[in-house]
C-alpha cells in the first residue's frame, strides 16, 4: 500500500473518531448516555414494511439494478402525492444502496475528475466533499452564486432541508440555482432526504414545477427512506430527475453490480405506497422536537435555522468543542459543528433520534443545569 498510495490519504479523518473521549465521558453518567450525535432511527420498522420484506425472503435470483417496475411506479406516485413532483417517468427512478453510497460515488458515476469543480454548501454533510475528493475534483464551499464568480462548476450540491442546520431553501432560491446551472452547463444534485420533515417552513424539491417549470434536464433529486420510514438499516434510497443522467448512472451501476437486494426493493415499494406510517413517525419527531428545543432554550442555548429536518442547530456562543464537553458532563452527546465545515465552529448538531425515554432524560438534565 505504501508504494501505491492509500486512497484514505485523500480524505479527512472520519469525524466521529474525533469525539471518542467525549462519548466516553457522556457514557459515564450514572443514568447512562443520551446519544444525540447521530441521526439513526430508534423506532420500530413499520409492520407493513416488515411484512413486505419477509414475503419475498425466499426469492433466490439476482435483483435488477434498475429496480422492479412496482418499486419505480411506487416512487413516482409517492413523489407526486407527498411533494407535488410531477413529470417523473418510472424509467428515471434508480434505487440505491443507501443515499450516502450514492453521494460518495456520484462524481465518479457522472465522469467527473481532476479538471472539475464541485460546489457544496458552506455548512455541509461531509460526504459531499468526500465524493468529490475520491473523484479527484476540486471542492468549493459556497451558499451564494456570486461566490462562484466566472467559474463554471461541473456539479452543484444542494441540501434542503439541510443536514446539519435544518435550513430550508425556498422556490426563488432554487430557481436561481437551476437557471445559473443551465447557463454554465452544471448538474445540480439536490439531497432531499429530509424533505418530509417540515416544521416551521414548507419544503420544496428541485423537481417541483415551480422551481424547474417541469424540465428536469441537468437535475437530480436524492431521496431516502431511512428517516420517516425508519429504514436506515435497510440502506434504502433512490435518485431521480434527468432521464439521461439516470440512464447513464444505471449503465455504470449495472457493470459494477450495484444492486439493491430484492427483499429491500419489496420493502421500499411498501414504504412508498403507505403514507400513514410516515405521518405517524413525523408526529413522533415533532413531539420530541418541541420538548427538546424548549429545554435547550431554557438552558441558555440559541437554536438557529432548524426549520425542518431531524436536528436542532444549537449554540451557547462558544467553541463547539467546549459545548460538547458541557453536554457530556450531563451525559448528553452531540455532534460538533466543525464536522460540517469551518464556518460552523460555534454550533452543535443535536438529533431528535432518541427514544422518548432518552429525550426525557436529556430534557431533565438540561433543566437541572439551570437550577
Amino acid at each position: 500500500m505504501a508504494a501505491r498510495g492509500r486512497v484514505s490519504a485523500l480524505l479527512p479523518d472520519f469525524p466521529w473518531d474525533t469525539i471518542a473521549s467525549v462519548k466516553a465521558k457522556a457514557a459515564s453518567h450514572p443514568d447512562g448516555i443520551v446519544d444525540l450525535s447521530v441521526g439513526t432511527p430508534v423506532d420500530p420498522v413499520p409492520e407493513v414494511i416488515r411484512a413486505a420484506l419477509s414475503s419475498v425472503a425466499d426469492v433466490p435470483g439476482y435483483p435488477t439494478t434498475h429496480g422492479t417496475p412496482e418499486l419505480r411506479a411506487a416512487a413516482v406516485d409517492a413523489l407526486k402525492r407527498r411533494y407535488g413532483i410531477t413529470g417523473v417517468p418510472a424509467s428515471a427512478v434508480l434505487p440505491v444502496i443507501g443515499t450516502k453510497e450514492l453521494i460518495a460515488g456520484l462524481p465518479r458515476l457522472l465522469g467527473l475528475g481532476s479538471g472539475d469543480l464541485v460546489v457544496i454548501p458552506e455548512i455541509a454533510y461531509p460526504t459531499y466533499e468526500v465524493g468529490a475528493l475520491l473523484a479527484g475534483a476540486r471542492v468549493l464551499r459556497a451558499d451564494g452564486l456570486t461566490q462562484l464568480g466566472p467559474q463554471s462548476p461541473a456539479l452543484i450540491y444542494l441540501n434542503s432541508p439541510s443536514n446539519p442546520t435544518g435550513k430550508v431553501l425556498g422556490v426563488e432560491h432554487l430557481r436561481k440555482v437551476v437557471d445559473f446551472a443551465r447557463e454554465r452547463g452544471a448538474i445540480v444534485a439536490s439531497d432531499e432526504c429530509y424533505l418530509g420533515l417540515a416544521w416551521d417552513e414548507p419544503t420544496v424539491s428541485i423537481l417541483d414545477p415551480r422551481v424547474c417549470d417541469g424540465d428536469h434536464t441537468g437535475l437530480l433529486a436524492v431521496h431516502s427512506l431511512s428517516k420517516t420510514s425508519n429504514l436506515a438499516s435497510y440502506r434504502a434510497g433512490f435518485v431521480t430527475g434527468d432521464p439521461d443522467l439516470v440512464a447513464e448512472m444505471l449503465e455504470v451501476r449495472k457493470h459494477s453490480g450495484m444492486m439493491v437486494p430484492f427483499p429491500i426493493q419489496a420493502a421500499m415499494t411498501a414504504a412508498l405506497a403507505d403514507d400513514a406510517h410516515e405521518q405517524r413517525q413525523r408526529e413522533i419527531y415533532r413531539a420530541r422536537r418541541e420538548v427538546l428545543r424548549a429545554a435547550l432554550v431554557e438552558a441558555g442555548f440559541t437554536v438557529d435555522l432548524s426549520a425542518a429536518g431531524l436536528y436542532l442547530w444549537s449554540t451557547r456562543g462558544e467553541s463547539a468543542r467546549t459545548t460538547l464537553e458541557w453536554l457530556a458532563e450531563r451525559g448528553i452527546l452531540a455532534a460538533p459543528g466543525d464536522f460540517y465545515g469551518p464556518a460552523s465552529g460555534s454550533h452543535v448538531r443535536i438529533a431528535l433520534t432518541a427514544t422518548d425515554e432518552r429525550i426525557a432524560a436529556a430534557v431533565a438534565r438540561l433543566k437541572a443545569s439551570r437550577a
